[in-house]
């Protein structure tokens, strides 16, 4: 009886031992199945790398500087007796802008006036006389000289009496006044700026090595922080025939026109010089370039193969279209500019590259495309006059 009963035990627990072993064993294989199962595709974007006349540019940072430009300062102390502008007014060359007060040396031209009348009247009748030898020759040069002296005193007391005003040098827009109807100024105060705005200077450095690609008349795009979604066109006018001893740089200055008066002198500026001679180049979006230390990569979609014809035909959804893999590649990237990178190596026009949902990715993953709606933003345009 006794082993009986132990024989019933032991056929319990081995039955219950194979259902363990069955479960877990069934287990084991749904786990295999599902990795074995193919993973669905990611969905990413992206778009085809184009190929295009890229024209090189040479980048710089400058600072704008007025067509002429002064600030408006007295030679000779004095006080303020009127003053003919406002601030920020638009002044004509010529204008009086400012008069001090000039009554000791009105009185003195006044008095030297009064006594060149005298020596030419002088002058005049000795000239008579000393036709007839009424006077001697002695006397005669006497008079002429006081009747010179008496000329020359007077122009003196004239540019005397112009120092005691100021008048705009050239037309412009003066800036904002620093003195008052009263004030008594020194020699050398500053009233005012004035700037001619209408057309401006952009002075920039360029390292010797680019000399070569330079030339007078070469265009050239302005941007200021003030209007980040403008470029205002220039020309090269001048390039410094010297090199720098300290940077080895080269001075060189362009000519924009101003017609709206948004630019200002001292205004900082980035500036692009329009290289000659535009190439075709392959281009992707700037979104779709992974930049690494081991180098720069892009993702490119391509038809997945059977793994054991390399030659036949790649693989297919049950919807008939071609099964899609991610295949990550090294490249040689360029000019970066609007949006857009140059692909100088690695990459062909027309192949697809993804733009969004790198980091999803890895080699050989399955993917789904969708177009990126992000490239269909406009480009900066440059601003037209």
């Amino acid at each position: 009886m006794l082993r009986r009963r132990m024989l019933i035990m032991l056929g319990v627990v081995l039955l219950l031992v194979l259902i363990l072993g069955g479960y877990k064993a069934f287990a084991i294989y749904q786990q295999i199945q599902m990795f074995a199962a193919p993973k669905p595709p990611i969905n990413v974007a992206a778009t085809e790398a184009s190929e295009r006349a890229w024209q090189n540019r040479l980048p710089a940072v400058g600072s704008l500087k007025a067509l002429q430009g002064v600030d408006l300062s007295l030679e000779i102390a004095g006080t303020v007796k009127a003053l003919q502008f406002e601030s920020g007014q638009q002044v004509s060359k010529g204008q009086l802008l400012l008069q001090l007060d000039s009554d000791v040396e009105t009185a003195l031209l006044g008095t030297a006036l009064a006594d060149l009348g005298l020596a030419q009247v002088d002058y005049n009748r000795g000239s008579q006389l000393v036709g007839s030898q009424a006077i001697s020759k002695g006397e005669f040069d006497r008079l002429s000289a006081q009747f010179k002296r008496t000329k020359a005193v007077v122009e003196q007391l004239k540019a005397a009496l112009a120092k005691k005003s100021i008048n705009a040098p050239f037309s412009g827009t003066i800036g904002i006044r620093q003195v008052d109807v009263g004030d008594y100024l020194a020699s050398g105060t500053v009233i005012a700026t004035l700037q001619d705005l209408s057309s401006l200077y952009v002075d920039f450095f360029v390292p010797e090595q680019s000399i070569p690609k330079l030339s007078i008349g070469q265009q050239v795009l302005v941007n200021v922080a003030a209007y980040p979604q403008e470029n205002f066109p220039g020309t090269l006018s001048a390039i410094n025939p010297k090199v720098e001893d300290s940077t080895r740089n080269v001075q060189v200055r362009a000519t924009l026109a101003n017609p709206d008066g948004k630019l200002l002198p001292g205004m900082f500026t980035s500036l692009q010089v329009l290289l000659p001679d535009p190439q075709l180049q392959v281009v992707v979006p700037e979104s779709a370039v992974t930049y690494t230390l081991y180098g720069n990569s892009v993702y490119v979609a391509v038809a997945k193969k059977p793994e054991k014809a390399e030659d036949a035909k790649p693989q297919a959804t049950p919807e008939g279209q071609a099964t899609l893999i991610a295949e990550r590649r090294f490249v040689e990237t360029g000019e970066r500019r609007d949006g857009l990178v140059v692909i100088s190596k690695g990459l062909k026009a027309g192949e697809t590259v993804v733009t969004a949902g790198q980091l999803k990715l890895t080699q050989g993953a399955p993917i789904s495309i969708s177009p990126d709606k992000t490239l269909q933003a406009p480009t900066r345009q440059p601003r037209s006059n």
